[in-house]
């Protein structure tokens, strides 16, 4: 049996964690499973031909790329190990990835063998307006593995598993009535508040666009136009999605697509 594993939740954080005396190896998680198709089987075969021609396409990918950067990452899930380390934020983008990987620990073992641990940070005290860990120095991770590690047990798998359920279901009303009756969450506390987000994002309003859409519609008609503007306008006010520039991308082009703007490079 392998000794340590640590899920990383990109490359930023990746950048860091290289710089630390932390041992184990590392699996850089390169998914996007808050956006696009899923379904609730994450170790089907047509689960990851989706993604990958999902993945291909809406960031101008392509298969190739997508077994090497991501699925050859996720086979190191298959490997025994004595502890898996689960580095993951806040946001709805970490909050669901951290889910799938979740998932697929308990379909590639019986969750008996390894102990798995979460490392989740909601705010950190040496950063204002924090955004995630690619922000933080060597021995600030550090200080993350010692200070806030929280083990599993089985009522986070349970918790996780029916997030999951809801979540790949894709029925709204079903998620937000779980949402409302459902006042215990274990070690996974920023999953509801990330949850919540999905709900809000999912709800049309009247003039057919999303609250992520109206939002950025809503910069864009304040006098913002760059892309790179808008993207960092956004992130000041809804951190809670945790979504990079290619992400937004996708519902600037639906709004492009609408012809409600016409976005500066």
């Amino acid at each position: 049996m392998e000794d340590i594993l640590h899920v990383l939740n990109g490359d930023h954080t990746l950048n860091v964690f290289e710089q630390t005396d932390l041992d184990g190896d590392i699996l850089v998680w390169r998914e996007v499973l808050s956006e696009g198709p899923v379904e609730e089987n994450i170790v089907s075969g047509s689960f990851w031909r989706n993604r990958s021609a999902w993945i291909s396409q809406s960031f101008a990918g392509t298969a190739d790329t997508y077994e090497d950067k991501v699925l050859n990452q996720l086979s190191k899930l298959n490997d025994s190990y004595r502890e898996i380390n689960l580095w993951f934020e806040y946001d709805l983008h970490c909050q669901i990835n951290m889910l799938g990987v979740i998932m697929m620990l308990s379909k590639h073992t019986d969750l008996s063998g390894p102990s798995i641990y979460l490392i989740c940070p909601g705010s950190h005290p040496d950063i204002e307006n924090f955004k995630g860990m690619g922000e933080l120095n060597a021995d600030q991770l550090e200080n993350l593995y010692d200070d806030i590690r929280l083990q599993l047990g089985e009522p986070d798998f349970y918790i996780a598993a029916e997030a999951w359920r809801y979540y790949t279901a894709n029925d709204i009303p079903e998620l937000e009535k779980w949402l409302h009756e459902n006042n215990y969450w274990a070690n996974l506390r920023f999953l509801k508040a990330a949850l919540e987000a999905h709900v809000k994002r999912s709800t049309v309003n009247q003039n057919g666009l999303n609250y992520i859409e109206q939002k950025l519609l809503d910069i864009y008609n304040s006098g913002i136009i760059g892309k790179s503007h808008i993207h960092n306008a956004f992130w000041e006010s809804e951190t809670v999605f945790g979504m990079g520039d290619m992400e937004i991308d996708i519902y600037l082009n639906r709004l492009q697509d609408k012809q409600l703007i016409s976005l500066a490079g």
